[in-house]
């Protein structure tokens, strides 16, 4: 089941200035357990410096996607409860978190702090077949210290610590299931960097 990646992005025509993140993933089903990868293109925006005590944003930007209709003769009914999760860097405070655009998700995407991690949720259904783009996450921070460079990173290490999860109902025969699917970034270089001055 190496395409179910396609069950969280499709890899699309990419230009050389998005950056481009591998995530290491395990689809729980009821035919098995399946690892695989996928790639998808991230748009991050950050100021370059800021100075110490001074507000900034963070914008994470997922490029769009189209959900496969079958998945290695399963046919992929829908994905639901996709939850995306973002660590607020070191040497900063969070100040607060806004979702802007988004289409195709069949649902009110919402984000919520958790512990030190913002997580964007997206209750769906969304179909086998459609496309969709995910809503662009932008966080308000506050830096702290001077000298230090403030990296805006993708969360997990491991499956039991992903960064991504979702829910994929597939079919097969007459047999319907819901296939828990947990990614991480692997590896999981900065996004962007931001030095305070």
């Amino acid at each position: 089941m190496v395409t179910l990646c396609s069950l969280v992005v499709t890899l699309a025509l990419l230009t050389p200035t998005q950056p481009i993140v591998s995530y290491a993933c395990r689809a729980d089903t009821k035919f098995g357990r399946h690892t695989l990868s996928l790639r998808q293109a991230v748009n991050a925006t950050a100021p370059a410096t800021v100075r110490p005590n001074t507000r900034f944003t963070v914008a994470v930007d997922l490029q769009p996607g189209t959900l496969p209709s079958e998945v290695k003769g399963f046919k992929l009914q829908e994905v639901r409860d996709l939850a995306l999760r973002i660590p607020i860097p070191a040497n900063t405070s969070y100040v607060s978190a806004q979702l802007t655009g988004g289409s195709g998700l069949n649902s009110t995407p919402s984000v919520q702090l958790d512990g030190n991690t913002a997580v964007v949720k997206v209750a769906g259904p969304i179909p086998g077949g459609a496309s969709y783009q995910l809503p662009t996450l932008s966080v308000r921070l506050k830096s702290g210290r001077k000298g230090t460079t403030i990296e805006t990173k993708l969360k997990g290490t491991s499956y039991d610590d992903p960064g991504l999860t979702l829910q994929a109902k597939i079919k097969w025969k007459f047999l319907s299931t819901t296939a828990p699917v947990a990614c991480y970034p692997d590896p999981n270089p900065a996004l962007t960097r931001t030095r305070v001055q």
